[in-house]
Order: C-alpha cells, then sequence, then structure tokens
C-alpha cells in the first residue's frame, strides 16, 4: 500500500425529525438550516456536496415552507451537490413491519429520482440494529451500496471496515462500517492542537482497520448541524500539513465507488445486532408499548386489509384512494422515523407520535368501511337482497375460516344461507337496542315517532370456501327458533378438535389431542424492576424477581365454535424503585387473562389486560415450552426466520472488553418466535409485542409485555455504563412512561411434535394477523363503523355474489403486499418464500405479468404467469392493467 491516504470527507446533517424536542422545533430549525445550505452551495463552488441524512421528508417540509425554492433544490439534487434519498424518513427497521420498510424506501427513492437523483448508497448513519434482508431490499432499489454505524462486533471488522454483507436469500451488497460514527469529523479544524490529539489518531485507526484499500471515510457532521461553511478551506490547509493524508471534500457515493475499486474478501450475513462500538438499545423495543401496538395494528389493517380491498375495488369500478394511502403512509413514515417508533422521546414528541398514529387508524377504518360498503352495495342490487352480508378475503389462496360478523336485524333469530346452503355459526353475544325516536316533518310541522327496538349480534360463523383475493356473499332471513349461544359452564376446560386447555390448581395446562403431549403450568408471569429509562431496560442491585404463578379461575363458556376461558392473576409488588429498594409490597398488580379456542385453529388465542398502577417495572409472560433445553429460538424477520443462539457468548466478558452496553440475548420479533428440537416445536405469534428472550433453564419463552420508567436519559445502568444516551448532562422527566394505563396483549400458542417447520409457522401467523373482513349491509343501526351515519356515492351498480381478482396455486408461497403499483398501471403483487427449497407458483390472470424490482421497475415479462421464488426469497411481480 502506498504512504498517503485518500481520506474522502463527507459534509452531512443528521435529521432527527423529534426525540427530546418535538416535529415543531424540528421543522422551524429545519427552514433556517436548509435556506443556509443552499446559499453556500450555491455562492460556493469550492464546496463540492452536502449530504442531508438520507431522507427526503425534510425536502418535502422544507418546500411546504418555502415552495418557491423548489427549482433551486431540484437543480443542486441533479447536479449532485445536495444528496438526498433513498429513505423518506430513517426508519428503526427492527420494530416495523418489513413492508413498512420497503414502502419508506418506494416513498424516498420515487420522489428523489422525481427531483433528479435519489442516493444509491443504503444509508443508515443512526438505526438501532441492522435488518437481515437490507442487502436484497437495497439492491432492488438500484443501490450498489450500504453505509451503517450500529450492530457489528469489533473483531467482524478489524481487518476492513469494507465487507460483503450478505442477506438470507443470498443477495450480497459491498458495504462500509462507519466505524466511529456519522460524527468524527463535525468539528474539523486544521488547529495544530486538533490535528494531533483528535483527528490523526482517528484517521490512524481508521487507516489500520482498512488493510485492503488506501481510501477511508470521515464523516463530518451531527445532530441537526447547520453547514460548516469553511470546510473547502480547512481540507485546502490540511492538505498542505503533509500529514500523510490527502483529503477530499466529498460524498458516500464517490467514496464508496473510490473505496470499492480494490477487493475486499470479508463477508458477513444476516442481522447485525452487535452493541460493542455501538449502542443498540435491545429493550427499547418494550419502550412504551401503547406506541408498539398502536402501530401494528395500524401497519396490519393497512396491508392486511385496506390495500387488498382497495385493489379489488379497483378492480370491480371503484377509484383506488391512492391520495389516501399516501397521507396514511406519511403518517407512519414520520413515526418509524429513528427514536420515534422506538419511543425514546420527550412526552410531547411520542403524545404526538400516538396521535398521528390515530389519525392514521381512523383514516384505514374509515376507507375500509366506505369499500366495503360499496362493494355490499352493488352485489345486493344484482342479488335483489338488501339484507345480506359479504366475507372478504385478502389471501391469494381460497380460505375457510371461521369468521366474527356483526349484525343488526329487526328478529332476535335468524340463519345465515351461502347460496341454497344453510350456514353455520354461534351467537357470542346478543343485546337488544332501543330503537330511540326520529323527526319527520308534516304540514303541521316536525313530529317524533318512535323506532322499533332492534338486535345487534355478534357471531362466529364457518365461512365456507371464500375465493382468493374476493368475497362471498351470505344472505340473512329471520327465523323463530333458537340460535346457538355461548353458554356458561361449571366445566374447568375448553376444547376444540384439537386442543385442550385445562384450569388445575390455579395453573394452566395444554393438551395435545393429536400427539397426546401435556405442557403443565403454561403460563406465568415476572415482575422485575426497571432502573432504567427509556432507552434501556435495567436491574435494580439487590432486587428479586416476583414471579405470579396462581390463577383464579373467572368463567367458563362455550358454544360448538367457540370456548373461552377467563382467568385472573392477583399480586402484591412494590409501588416504585423507592420501595423496590425497601422491599415493600403494597401495590396490587392485576392480570386479566382471555384465552380462546376457535372451531378449525391449530393455536390458542391468548389476550392479557393490564391496568397498570405502578411504576418503573417490568412484566414479562413466560411461557413454558415443550423443548427440554432450547439451545436456540428462532424469530421471524422479513421473509424469513433467524437463527439465535440462547446465550451471547460475548455476555460473560463484556465490560472486560469495553462493549457499550451488555450484549444480553433479548431479541426482536415481527410476527413469530419459536423454539424447536428434533420432535418438539413451539411457537408464539405475536400482535404488536416486540422483545422476548429464551430462558433455558426453565424452557420458557419470556414475552416482555411492558416496561415503565419515566426518565429520558439516565447516567451508569447496570447494562449500559457511562453517560446516558443521547442527551449529555441533561435528564428529562418523562411520566407518560411509566404506562399508568389500561392495555391490551395478544399472542397464540402453537405446539408441534415435530422439527422446526418455516412454512407452517407462516401459515399460522397469516391466520393469527387476520385476512377475513365482513360487513352487513344494513340501515337499523349508523355508529357501528364510521361512516355508517352518512349518505355516500355508490359508484358501481351491480357484482356477482362471489368474486375473485387474482389466485395462486401453491398454499406454501405468501404474499406480503397486494396494491396498485406507484404509477397507476396495474397490480403490484409480492410473494415469498420462508422455506430452505425454491418455491414455483403460477397465478391466474389473463393481463400480462412482470417481475419488478421494489421499486417496481420492469425487470423480465413472465410469459406463463409463473415465477420461481428461491429459498427465503422475494419477488415482486406486476400485473398490467389489473
Amino acid at each position: 500500500m502506498k504512504k498517503n491516504k485518500i481520506v474522502h470527507v463527507v459534509a452531512h446533517s443528521h435529521w432527527d425529525h423529534e426525540w427530546y424536542f418535538t416535529m415543531e422545533d424540528s421543522n422551524i430549525l429545519l427552514i433556517e438550516n436548509l435556506d443556509y445550505l443552499l446559499n453556500v452551495l450555491e455562492t460556493k463552488d469550492s464546496f463540492a456536496s452536502y449530504s442531508f441524512d438520507g431522507q427526503m421528508s425534510v425536502i418535502e417540509r422544507y418546500l411546504d415552507i418555502r415552495p418557491e425554492n423548489k427549482a433551486r433544490v431540484q437543480k443542486l439534487i441533479q447536479d449532485r451537490r445536495l444528496f438526498v434519498g433513498p429513505w423518506y424518513t430513517q426508519t428503526d427497521s427492527l420494530l416495523v413491519k418489513t413492508e413498512a420498510v420497503i414502502r419508506n424506501l418506494l416513498y424516498g427513492y420515487k420522489m428523489g429520482e422525481e427531483f433528479g437523483h435519489s442516493m444509491s448508497i443504503g444509508y443508515s448513519p443512526d438505526i438501532f440494529g441492522q435488518h437481515a434482508y437490507l442487502p436484497a431490499i437495497y439492491k432492488s432499489f438500484n443501490m450498489e451500496h450500504s453505509i451503517f454505524q450500529r450492530g457489528v462486533y469489533n473483531d467482524q471488522i478489524q481487518d476492513d471496515l469494507n465487507f460483503h454483507w450478505t442477506s438470507p436469500d443470498n443477495k450480497s451488497i459491498p458495504t462500509n462500517n462507519i466505524f466511529f460514527g456519522y460524527g468524527p469529523g463535525k468539528f474539523l479544524s486544521s488547529e495544530k492542537s486538533y490535528v494531533e490529539t483528535r483527528l490523526l489518531p482517528i484517521l490512524d485507526r481508521l487507516a489500520e482497520m482498512n488493510t485492503h484499500t488506501d481510501v477511508l471515510l470521515l464523516p463530518a457532521g451531527g445532530d441537526q448541524v447547520l453547514v460548516r461553511e469553511n470546510f473547502p478551506e480547512i481540507v485546502a490547509e490540511l492538505n498542505e500539513m503533509d500529514l500523510g493524508y490527502t483529503f477530499i471534500l466529498s460524498d458516500y457515493e464517490a467514496f464508496m465507488n473510490d473505496a470499492w475499486t480494490s477487493t475486499f474478501p470479508n463477508e458477513i450475513t444476516g442481522e447485525l445486532l452487535a452493541c460493542q462500538k455501538s449502542r443498540i438499545h435491545h429493550t427499547c423495543r418494550s419502550e412504551r408499548y401503547d406506541i408498539k401496538r398502536l402501530n401494528y395494528l395500524v401497519e396490519n389493517r393497512l396491508v392486511n386489509i385496506l390495500e387488498p380491498l382497495a385493489t379489488m375495488a379497483n378492480k370491480f369500478g371503484i377509484k383506488y384512494p391512492k391520495p389516501w394511502l399516501d397521507i396514511i403512509w406519511k403518517k407512519l413514515f414520520d413515526s418509524h422515523a429513528h427514536n420515534g417508533i422506538g419511543a425514546s422521546n420527550s412526552d410531547d414528541a411520542n403524545h404526538d407520535i400516538v396521535v398521528r398514529l390515530t389519525s392514521a387508524l381512523r383514516m384505514t377504518d374509515g376507507l375500509i368501511n366506505l369499500l366495503k360498503k360499496q362493494i355490499t352495495k352493488a352485489v345486493s342490487q344484482e342479488m335483489g337482497d338488501e339484507n345480506i352480508a359479504l366475507l372478504f378475503n385478502t389471501n391469494p389462496v381460497p380460505e375457510e375460516r371461521t369468521a366474527k360478523l356483526t349484525l343488526f336485524t329487526p328478529e332476535k333469530s335468524f340463519q345465515l344461507f351461502s347460496g341454497d346452503a344453510e350456514v353455520t355459526f354461534s351467537v357470542v353475544h346478543q343485546e337488544k337496542l332501543d330503537g330511540g325516536r326520529k323527526v319527520i316533518v308534516t304540514a303541521k310541522g316536525e313530529k317524533e315517532v318512535a323506532v322499533p327496538d332492534y338486535y345487534r349480534t355478534e357471531i362466529y360463523l364457518k365461512s365456507g370456501l371464500i375465493p382468493a383475493l374476493g368475497y362471498t356473499t351470505l344472505q340473512v332471513k329471520p327465523v323463530t327458533t333458537e340460535m346457538d349461544q355461548l353458554i356458561s359452564t361449571s366445566k374447568q376446560t375448553i376444547e376444540n378438535e384439537k386442543i385442550i386447555v385445562q384450569f388445575e390448581n390455579g395453573k394452566i395446562n395444554l393438551l395435545n389431542k393429536e400427539q397426546q403431549s401435556i405442557i403443565n403450568d403454561l403460563i406465568r408471569f415476572e415482575n422485575v424492576a426497571d432502573a432504567g429509562d427509556s432507552f434501556d431496560f435495567s436491574p435494580l442491585k439487590g432486587d428479586q424477581a416476583i414471579y405470579i404463578e396462581t390463577s383464579e379461575l373467572l368463567t367458563v363458556e362455550k358454544n360448538h365454535l367457540y370456548s373461552k376461558m377467563m382467568l385472573k392473576h392477583t399480586a402484591l409488588v412494590p409501588k416504585d424503585l423507592e420501595a423496590r429498594a425497601q422491599k415493600t409490597n403494597t401495590e396490587t398488580v392485576e392480570i386479566s387473562t382471555e384465552i380462546e379456542l376457535f372451531d378449525g385453529e391449530d393455536f390458542v388465542r391468548v389476550r392479557h389486560t393490564i391496568d397498570n398502577k405502578v411504576n418503573d417495572h417490568r412484566i414479562r409472560a413466560l411461557i413454558k415450552t415443550n423443548v427440554a433445553v432450547p439451545k436456540f429460538s428462532y424469530a421471524d424477520q422479513g421473509y424469513s426466520l433467524m437463527k439465535r443462539s440462547v446465550t451471547n457468548p460475548y455476555l460473560a466478558n463484556w465490560r472486560e472488553e469495553k462493549f457499550v452496553e451488555a450484549p444480553v440475548p433479548i431479541f426482536p420479533v415481527e410476527n413469530i418466535v419459536a423454539v424447536s428440537e428434533e420432535d418438539a416445536t413451539l411457537a408464539l405469534l405475536v400482535g404488536g409485542i416486540k422483545e422476548y428472550e429464551i430462558l433455558p433453564k426453565t424452557a420458557e419463552i419470556a414475552l416482555t409485555l411492558f416496561r415503565s420508567n419515566g426518565l429520558l436519559g439516565k447516567d451508569d445502568l447496570m447494562w449500559r455504563p457511562g453517560r446516558a444516551s443521547g442527551i449529555n448532562n441533561k435528564v428529562v422527566p418523562t411520566p407518560d412512561g411509566q404506562m399508568l394505563e389500561e392495555m391490551i396483549f395478544e399472542y397464540a400458542i402453537y405446539v408441534q411434535a415435530e422439527p422446526l417447520n418455516d412454512q407452517k409457522l407462516f401459515t399460522q401467523a397469516n391466520i393469527f394477523e387476520g385476512h377475513t373482513e365482513t360487513y352487513h349491509l344494513q340501515n337499523l343501526n349508523t355508529f357501528e363503523e364510521r361512516l355508517e351515519r352518512f349518505e355516500v356515492d355508490y359508484p358501481i351498480d351491480r357484482l356477482p355474489a362471489q368474486n375473485s381478482i387474482f389466485e395462486l396455486d401453491n398454499p406454501n408461497v405468501f404474499m406480503s403486499t397486494c396494491k396498485k403499483s406507484w404509477d397507476g398501471t396495474g397490480t403490484i403483487i409480492r410473494l415469498f418464500n420462508p422455506a430452505d427449497t425454491e418455491e414455483t407458483v403460477r397465478w391466474t390472470t389473463t393481463a400480462s405479468s412482470f417481475e419488478v424490482s421494489l421499486a417496481e421497475e420492469k425487470i423480465s415479462e413472465l410469459k406463463e404467469n409463473t415465477i420461481c421464488i428461491p429459498k427465503k426469497g422475494f419477488v415482486t411481480i406486476l400485473v398490467e392493467g389489473e
């Protein structure tokens, strides 16, 4: 190697949308910052370029206030003076749905290209760990390289900060780790003391860690920084000092293109969660559970119901609601921005996130309501029957499910028919509602008229086969006979054809009928102190866990499609950290648990409700497994399962090795976490819970339900020594983080007497997520759904009683999205294969089909509507004109 090293100095700003400050604070600062930046770049040719954190949202916000500057911004982007994209906002990718990560990049990439250029770097300078599929996702957005800070161990990069990063589907991208983060050159100076004591030691260390290249990267920026106008002069002065380094004021693309003229032998695979040099904050994934749960509800309703329903409706002749979807997605992206979804923020910022997500959920539900109503009205006009209900299936294969339907009828009893066949159902709740009064106008003035009473009935029904990505119709007809009701029983068991749940001596046992196996003491709870802050859980020295193991059986209710058991766990615990230290237990924790079994389902549904009145603690549900000594866990991330050791070999000496936080084996989860051995598997299917740990000594999966704390920023935690994260010398009280509210936690338990089967687990997770929607066309109650009370347009006149727009022939292939394409020319279907073998799938359509990138750009035409999906891989299909 030649002695003189090339140092690419990249001037940039890292932009937090909200944190200990609000988005309003950030946006006001943003306008001033960008005004100044534009003037510097336009008046100073020697300032080669500036990178604005890879986020298009900041450009959008700026132009909302400065629309007159659009041409100036566009010219700087086109000239590669201002680098933007590829993200809309930088998302903490391990806390959101993988599809949300892809959409975030889709919006950022498309908007950047519209301005002239989207940065071709998968750039994530500050997010808390790297999603395993980011290499494949980046490459499918035409990105040539990746740059990130957090997630690798020092021994993985000790010889080269450049390496090939490979995703589970074997897609690889050239990557650079910014070992000193994104700010080592923030205060770049040519002053002798700075050069000798700060700059050269950093560069010498970087040179040692780049054995296969003489090209080094020095990011020169920081949080919300103003552009350093004198950087060109400083770079020139440094070059005159004969330091053994040649400095170039550069950009990330130029650096990677220069560095990767060399060959780098190192390969790193999969997810990157190491916390040696940079903090990962493993336990921020249980911070502000309310935000995680709300985000999960919006993402699921949006991706699994609204978008495929809107795609069906568009096929039938109803306008696709893209402007509304854009608003919903951007509300999500703003909430997913780094630190946002992690909830390591001030109470003001977290309040805004809750408001944003609540607004997105209302919009999503409103649009679903509208589309269901418009489709169902067209079916009723074709059938000549106003009293019908539709069952919608948003999966690409025909489904038979036990579905929930709410009906409003003048009569107490009714029957359901699918064609001439009677549909089996059971009532779970019925109430008689007062019809109230209505006002009519007569020649003598207004007159009040009594409206007859009516019934609201919730039922579970056996749906029969609902067409793929389509719907089927049920007719509602009055009868005088009694309906099957949910009845209370003194028995202490519930069961379906496959599972028995038994209450015995205050505990729950799970019996699998087919396997003749039993798990005793299925669920208990762990309560410990949380002496941490909003970034990290921390144990309290001397604290002892309180285990809540015995419950009280409240009720057992059954009908022939559904059964439910209600339990209550109660314990006395300390009310706060001071009481913990004194070991004084005075506050009651009460956990209500609902256990449900549905006809035809292979898993047990569990719902816990906790009305929290305790400060500074953590509650985990401990679920006993059928694996004697778990050695690995398997949790989904994107399109396959991550295999993770239940122990971390670095944990024994993490302090001696100068880890910035303890590498505890606590992990993120998207939908599935499982343990398995040769003849036993137990999986949990989770709904908004984002954190787990495997306890090998007791063979339990510990799901963190929530943790409560009241501080943003705290020094010297037991698992995180040193300074508080982010805000030095400032502790921000966050009383809302104590979670003094009622919370609901949902998951399912799935047991098999066989080795791990990826496809079966993803099938069960798909069922648990829910891809069935129902709607009863009626005018008795106008308050059940958000838009029921109002008149709407019915853009289509008639639709058949059954319909399907798209069907796959392989149930081992799963669909992660169905939506209108970005340009509106067709339908986008994203498919994935979680297994270790490739899968071939065919679909039904008469239109032309193309394989496209995640950027929705055509790759090749698919002549026979068939495609092969690689193991653990995904593909995106465009069906034109659909």
